[in-house]
This record gives structure tokens, C-alpha cells and sequence, in this order.
């Protein structure tokens, strides 16, 4: 170890007062983490972590993560001392509009930034994951023992108080455990404070203890301003290459200010008496926004050694391809996201025996026809492989084993898909989705391709209960921006709504049915477009039949009905809202004329939303309250989803006079 200089400790403070000069001008932010966690920051950034900011995207680069998002201005600080695209203009800019600096970490907006951190627990979560794939790509890159690695680089995950409280945390440590990941390394700002005071309030436990059960390696540095024990505990920790490693460091949030110490600055400027003092305490110049010469040319030695790994890693890439030659375009191909071509024809030529079958259990059939051919595609289930139907049967090594761990489970895959080089997916009964909401809004988020199947959709799962019967699950999924949510009614839309799975650019929820679903023979389906015309009349239609899932077999039968009364109507199905009203308006205007007001649309789910499309002279068969426990059949029938109740209801909104009451769709 080359030991540490007055110039370092320069450094320390030029990233604190960086935040502070920033929340200041912004009147707005969190200096106190900046501040007491500067140390391990610089001495992970300037020694440890492998990174060239000339190429943010090397693929072996080490990945950083700021789980306590709050912090921002600290990880911003480090961007921009170490070289990365972000000018000093941005750093004034904090927390602006359209800056590229806001007040929690976004991926996308600036080179460095791995994932949007924020929500507590999340982050560590996500970097749970990127130690997963790269451990995967290792498994599959490395095979050559007589080269060096060509995927060898580390996770670096800094954590606060609030993400060791947040149950999140402990699913994901737990995992990480007993995967023992070695290349997972947590570093723990333990300031002793959150908002409302001392941690002590309400967090007493023993977090090394705790990290040590789940299978960690726990370091301990009592004094987060001691820049060599910081070195050490790290080195210590890459050594260890059988478990993860939490480094616990005591640090002073606040560290220099005259508010240290307290939670009076968590969450809010210093103030201008106080940065006074400040720049005292640290011996610092008036001027804001100030970076001293020396501290850049200790970054710009920093940034050479880092291009240097690069370089080397390059020649490792070379001497790989020399040797195998297709390997260099299959580990692009793995990082670009490119599935290649030959699963979209198998995808095509699927065959399916004839007969009654749920949706999850056809997703199955394709997922693991999938699998086959696209081998970037990676995941697993919480604890319900073969109830969702996301066992690969031919390879259970492949497999991820999340465990009865949904809340971890949805942000360990966004890591999986924000390290690059695998294609997550991950499975739960949709009743348990209100587990896995923030993690799917980060990744909605973020952009992520990820792949979520949830099946046991409705209240025909029947005899378990209101516990386990969704209903207000379809629309709160439905009201994450960015999110497509597709919904598929009988076995053709199921294969259509996996095309789309693995080719949208963003994340995708497929919802799918427990109970089975009656054969219908095999024809155009238009998924892509959201919603389509899947029965119609000659003319223009008295009625318009909207409906999802496993709703439109029985919606079928009631149009074949109608059809032959006499009545002209039209069925729409409706895999997907969003895909729809992404359409042309020309098309939404072909599939639900606004001139037909008379639409009747069938979900069992909240009816909350339907209205969009049914217009204020529609009806809308859906679910009222909660269900109940029963045969699926007659939870069906005693929330009015039976033929009988449909038909009563068209014939009441067309034509009233022909009936004496009124259709029922809601609980009685």
C-alpha cells in the first residue's frame, strides 16, 4: 500500500465541499452523507475501483453503486474529479431542471451513473444482481484456463443506515449469502443518524452480526477518516473471493461542519453561517466550486492507471479472439442485447397440442423453447418455479432459485439487466406484484429489459382466497409509465405477447391464468397493436365487446350468441393498453369507432381505468371489492363473469326495452 498524503486528504474535502457549495446554490439536498463518507469514497474511486472514464462502458469495468441515492452529490462530485462527462457546469446545476445532476442518481443522464438509486435497499438490491452476471458471464466467457479472465471485475455497493433498515436489504444479503458471491463488496456508512434523529430511535441491532449469519465476511473501521485502515478493509475484502464482504465504517455524518453529527444535516443546506465555519474547519478558500490544481493532477494519474486496465483488458480481448475466433462477436452480441435471429422462427413454428390449457403453462412451453435458443436469457421464480411455470426442465442449472423473496427478487434482476450481457426474468403469483411494485418502477424507470411473468391473474384462482386473487394488481401495473403489460386470452396471444417480451426495449409483465383455458383454434393474432378486432359484424356494429385474458374465450361464446340473436357486435381484444394507446390514432379509431358509444368491456380486475375505452355511455363488467374463497367457477359466476350475465347486459344497453332489469357485474 503507497501510503496516503495531505494531497488525499485535499481531496476528501474538495468532494464535501463540492456538495456543500451544491445543495447550497440548489437550497435543496442531503450534505451530510457527502460530507461524512467522502473518505471511503475517495479511497475506493483513486485506489481501488477499476474504471476508465474515457470508455464509461468497458465492459470489465468495476461497478459502483450509491445505494443511499441521497447522496448524490457525492457520486456527482466523484464523476466529475475523476473525468467523467460531467462538466462543472452541470455540478452548479444541481438538482435543476434538465440537468444532468438531479437529486437522486438517474441512469442514462451522465456517463458513471450505473442505476437510479433512491428508494432504500434498492440499490444494494441491483448490485446483488451485477455480481450475479458477472459471476454468469464469467461461467461462460472463462473457460480458457490458459488466458486470463476475459469478466473479472468486482461490485462495490455504499450503503446508509436506511438501506440496513429497509427489509429489502436482508432478502437480498441473505441471497447473496448463500450464493457466496465474492466479488460483491458492501461498504457501510455507519453514521448513526436518519431524519428524525439518532439511528437509536428505532435501529439497535447488530448489522455485522447479521450480515455474518447470512454467510458475510464483516470487516470493521471505527474511524471513517483513517484513509489507510479504509485501504486495508478493502483489500481484505477482494481477497475473499468464497463470500461477500460488508465493510462497517463509523464515520461523523456532517464530518467538518458545525452541524456534524446531528440530523440537522441529513436532508438540508448547511446554511451560510455554518458553511462559514466549514470553510474554516477545512482551512478552504471563499471561492465556490472550488477544485484546487493538485487534487485535479492526482485525478489525472488516477484516470491513466485506469486506462491502462483498460488497455490490458483490450489485449485480453485480442488474444481470446486470436485463439477463438468467434468468441469477441458472441461476448458482444451477449452485451448488445442481440437475441440473433433463430428463436423468432422457432418462436414461429411452435406447435401446441389441441386441447384446454392455462396461459402460464403455454408461457412455460415457450419460455423453455426460448431458452434454447436465446442463451442470454436467465432467471427464475420466487420459490414457485412450476407454478408460474418458469423451470427451465432441460437445464435446472440455469435456473436462479430466488427463494420465497420477492421484494429483492424484482431489483436483483434490474441489476442482472443493467450489468449487461443477460437477459433477466423472474416469476411470482401476480397477488404477490405489490411486492415487487418498487423494484418494477425502477426498472420502468430505467429502461430495462426485463421480463416479469405473473400468473394466477384473477379471482379464478379460486379456492385460496381473497389473499391470493388479484384485482387491483392489473391496474396498478398498468399505471407504471413505461411499463407494458400484456394480458393474454388463449394460447396465440401467449406466443404473440412473448415476441414482444424479448423484443421491447423496456420491461414487460406478462399476466397469466392458474385455471385453463378452452381451445380456440389457431389465427391472426395483432398483440403488437394492443388491441384488435378479433370478431366483427357486417356494417357497423350496435355493441363493442372489450375484454383480456381469460375473459375473451368466454366473450367469444357471448359474441357467437349475440351474433346469431341478431345483433351486430363487434369483439375487441385487449391484451395491452399500452401498446394500444401507443397506436395511430387512425387505428384506435378503426378498432373503437367513437361513434359506437355503445361498449361493454369484461376483466375480472378492478374496473378502475376502463373508461378510457368504454367512453361515459359504456359498461364495464369487472370486480368490485375483493373475491372470495370457492371453485373457481362459481367465484366466476357470483361476480357476474357467466355467459348469462354478459348476454343480459349487452341486450340491456342496446335494446332495454327488450328486458326488465339490468345486467350485474359487480359483487352482489
Amino acid at each position: 500500500m503507497e501510503p496516503f498524503e495531505d494531497l488525499d486528504r485535499l481531496a476528501c474535502n474538495t468532494l464535501r465541499m463540492l456538495a456543500v457549495d451544491a445543495i447550497e446554490k440548489a437550497r435543496s439536498g442531503h450534505p451530510g452523507m457527502a460530507m461524512g463518507a467522502a473518505g471511503m469514497a475517495h479511497v475506493l474511486w483513486s485506489r481501488i475501483l477499476k474504471h476508465d472514464p474515457t470508455h464509461p462502458d468497458w465492459p470489465d469495468r468495476d461497478r459502483f453503486i450509491l445505494s443511499a441515492g441521497h447522496a448524490s452529490m457525492l457520486l456527482y462530485g466523484l464523476l466529475h474529479v475523476s473525468g467523467y462527462d460531467l462538466s462543472m457546469e452541470e455540478i452548479r446545476r444541481f438538482r435543476q431542471l434538465e440537468s444532468k445532476t438531479p437529486g437522486h442518481p438517474e441512469r442514462g443522464l451522465v456517463p458513471g451513473v450505473e442505476v437510479t438509486t433512491g428508494p432504500l435497499g434498492q440499490g444494494f438490491a441491483m448490485g446483488v444482481g451485477m455480481a450475479m452476471a458477472e459471476r454468469r458471464l464469467g461461467q461462460i466467457f472463462n473457460t480458457d484456463t490458459t488466458l486470463s479472465p476475459l469478466v473479472d471485475h468486482h461490485t462495490y455497493v455504499l450503503m446508509s443506515d436506511g438501506d440496513m433498515m429497509e427489509g429489502i436489504t436482508q432478502e437480498a444479503a441473505s441471497l447473496a449469502g448463500h450464493l457466496r458471491l465474492g466479488k460483491l463488496i458492501a461498504l457501510y456508512d455507519k453514521n448513526n443518524i436518519s431524519i428524525e434523529g439518532s439511528t437509536d430511535l428505532a435501529f439497535t441491532e447488530d448489522v455485522a452480526l447479521r450480515f455474518s449469519a447470512c454467510g458475510w465476511q464483516t470487516l470493521l473501521v471505527e474511524d471513517g477518516e483513517s484513509l489507510e485502515a479504509i485501504e486495508s478493509a478493502l483489500l481484505t475484502a477482494q481477497r475473499e473471493t468464497e463470500k461477500p464482504s460488508l465493510i462497517v465504517v463509523h464515520t461523523v455524518i456532517g464530518f467538518g461542519s458545525p452541524k456534524q453529527g446531528t440530523e440537522d444535516c441529513h436532508g438540508a443546506p448547511l446554511g451560510e453561517a455554518a458553511i462559514t465555519e466549514t470553510r474554516r474547519f477545512f482551512n478552504w478558500p471563499e471561492e465556490t466550486f472550488h477544485v484546487p490544481h493538485q487534487v485535479r493532477q492526482l485525478w489525472d494519474r488516477v484516470r491513466q492507471k485506469g486506462a491502462k486496465s483498460h488497455a490490458l483488458w483490450r489485449q485480453r480481448l485480442q488474444q481470446g479472439s486470436d485463439k477463438h475466433p468467434n468468441q469477441e462477436k458472441q461476448f458482444r452480441d451477449y452485451l448488445n442485447g442481440n437475441l440473433g435471429d433463430s428463436w423468432n422462427r422457432v418462436l414461429n413454428t411452435l406447435s401446441f397440442k389441441r386441447g384446454d390449457w392455462a396461459t402460464r403453462t403455454v408461457s412455460g412451453w415457450i419460455l423453455n423453447a426460448m431458452a434454447k435458443e436465446i442463451p442470454q436469457l436467465w432467471g427464475g421464480s420466487a420459490d414457485l418455479g412450476s407454478s408460474v411455470s418458469t423451470d427451465l426442465v432441460d437445464e435446472p442449472q440455469r435456473i436462479i432459485h430466488f427463494g420465497v423473496r420477492e421484494h429483492a427478487m424484482g431489483a436483483i434482476v434490474n441489476g442482472l439487466a443493467a450489468h449487461g450481457g443477460v437477459l433477466p426474468y423472474c416469476g411470482t403469483f401476480f397477488s404477490f406484484s405489490n411486492y415487487m411494485i418498487p423494484a418494477m418502477r425502477m426498472a420502468a424507470l430505467m429502461k430495462l429489459r426485463v421480463i416479469t411473468i405473473f400468473s394466477h391473474d384473477s379471482i379464478a384462482v379460486g379456492e385460496d382466497g381473497p389473499t391470493h386473487q388479484p384485482v387491483e394488481h392489473l391496474l396498478h401495473l398498468r399505471s407504471i409509465p413505461g411499463m407494458t403489460v400484456i394480458r393474454p386470452g388463449d394460447v396465440w396471444e401467449t406466443r404473440d405477447a412473448w415476441r414482444l417480451a424479448l423484443e421491447l426495449p423496456g420491461p414487460v409483465a406478462l399476466i397469466l391464468t392458474r385455471q385453463k383455458v378452452p381451445w380456440v383454434d389457431e389465427e391472426r393474432v395483432l398483440v403488437e397493436k394492443g388491441a384488435y378486432v378479433r370478431r366483427d359484424c357486417e356494417g357497423e356494429p350496435e355493441l363493442i365487446l372489450i375484454s383480456s385474458g381469460s375473459e375473451l374465450v368466454l366473450v367469444l361464446e357471448c359474441h357467437r350468441q349475440l351474433t346469431r340473436d341478431g345483433l351486430r357486435v363487434r369483439l375487441v381484444s385487449m391484451p395491452s393498453w399500452e401498446l394500444f394507446a401507443h397506436q395511430s390514432d387512425a387505428y384506435r379509431e378503426q378498432v373503437l369507432p367513437a361513434r359506437v358509444t355503445q361498449r361493454l368491456a369484461i376483466e375480472a380486475a378492478s374496473p378502475m381505468g376502463w373508461h378510457r375505452w368504454v367512453g361515459c355511455h359504456g359498461r364495464i363488467i369487472a370486480v368490485e371489492g375483493y373475491g372470495v374463497s370457492g371453485p373457481f367457477e362459481h367465484v366466476l359466476d357470483r361476480f357476474g363473469f357467466s355467459k348469462s350475465n354478459i348476454l343480459k347486459t349487452a341486450w340491456s344497453m342496446v335494446r332495454p326495452s327488450d328486458l326488465l332489469g339490468e345486467g350485474v357485474g359487480t359483487e352482489p
